[in-house]
């Protein structure tokens, strides 16, 4: 990761599980991607969030053995709860990705997925969710 996403690395985010259906990415909040608000930036937390999803893209594509573009075409974030301590994100869309390659290899055409990630703290309390559409396109 440091030297493929150095950002990620220095604030602290590590990949701790992946599957073929889903990826759990941890984020500890401490003064290098914290806010003015004693809780970690928004930011922060997307990144890591977006590590779920992207990571479980790209292992996808690896798995098809196939050329394919992908690109986050839309993102929202819902924050419920000050985000302290070690937040762990998770998102379960593998099957999703599956599905939308193959059916670009059938079509030709780009398919669009939205999968989410939930970010929790130790307590197991939702701190914040995210969205993320991506756009997939195998290349021909």
């Amino acid at each position: 990761m440091f030297f493929k996403m150095p950002l990620g690395w220095w604030s602290g985010m590590r990949v701790i599980r992946l599957t073929d259906t889903t990826a759990i990415v941890k984020i500890k909040y401490k003064w290098m991607n914290q806010n003015p608000f004693k809780s970690m930036f928004w930011a922060a937390q997307g990144m890591a969030a977006e590590m779920t999803t992207g990571v479980l893209v790209m292992q996808e594509i690896e798995k098809s053995k196939r050329k394919v573009s992908m690109l986050v075409t839309h993102q929202e974030g819902d924050f419920f709860k000050k985000a302290t301590g070690k937040i762990i994100f998770t998102c379960s869309g593998g099957n999703q990705i599956k599905e939308a390659i193959e059916k670009s290899v059938k079509t030709g055409e780009g398919q669009v997925i939205t999968l989410i990630s939930e970010g929790k703290n130790e307590d197991g309390v939702v701190v914040s969710n995210f969205k993320f559409q991506w756009s997939l396109k195998v290349k021909q």
